[in-house]
């Protein structure tokens, strides 16, 4: 089975929106998170959704659930205070339901953009490895600073991408990755931003899946405008 878990918890603070978090903000009549679901919605090789969703807009999620005919969620499981206690809630939400064997594409529902190819890569990726990435090549070149104001190195550009969603595990990999790192005092827990780095942090080899640009995720007003440009002109 290929679940995909789709994380809504985030505020949308650094864009600077105050009656309701980026992933509920409408585009063109339609929530962030349902353009998102849609693309899981229809992707034949999905076969159950789980939303991590506020509190606060679990009643509305499931009023637009019906208005868009969103039929794969199975589970809404409520938001942690971070991204890796909102992932933990979705595995032990929808750990009765699958084995160890089934796969979990997690994506930030801030990435509405997401293509049926990224999904069916994900998929091929994760049934070779157990576990994925989603990325893109750095084009640009990255530069490293500790102090934030003067250059420290200037790392090799054809040896670095940038990291996008879904992230993809079979769910036992996940699952021990996820239940070592929260059986460590919380001082001794090493800073993680993704799911990712607690699977290759349980010496995992991870695979790649290609994603592409239009692949982003809302987190400025400048990127909410660009997608919506991007959806008027796919209209």
């Amino acid at each position: 089975m290929n679940i995909g878990v789709v994380l809504a918890g985030g505020s949308g603070s650094r864009m600077g929106i105050v009656d309701r978090p980026k992933q509920f903000i409408e585009i063109y009549g339609k929530p962030v998170i349902i353009h998102t679901l849609e693309a899981f919605e229809i992707n034949e090789k999905i076969d159950a959704i789980c939303v991590v969703c506020v509190k606060d807009w679990q009643e509305d999620l499931g009023l637009w659930l019906k208005e868009y005919d969103i039929r794969k969620v199975k589970w809404i499981a409520n938001a942690g205070s971070s991204r890796q206690e909102s992932s933990l809630n979705a595995l032990d939400a929808i750990k009765d339901s699958c084995t160890g064997d089934d796969y979990v594409l997690i994506h930030d529902a801030a990435r509405p953009l997401i293509s049926q190819k990224i999904i069916n890569e994900n998929i091929e990726k994760v049934k070779e490895y157990g576990a994925c990435d989603t990325v893109i090549p750095a084009h640009d070149t990255v530069i490293r600073s500790v102090d934030g104001a003067s250059l420290e190195s200037i790392p090799v550009r054809k040896e670095l991408y940038l990291g996008q969603t879904p992230q993809s595990f079979k769910y036992s990999i996940v699952r021990k990755a996820y239940d070592d790192y929260f059986a460590l005092p919380e001082d001794k827990r090493p800073e993680m931003t993704d799911d990712c780095g607690l699977v290759l942090h349980s010496g995992i080899k991870i695979g790649m899946a290609m994603g592409d640009k239009l692949n982003m995720k809302i987190t400025t007003m400048e990127d909410l405008l660009l997608v919506k440009s991007i959806v008027r002109a796919g209209r």
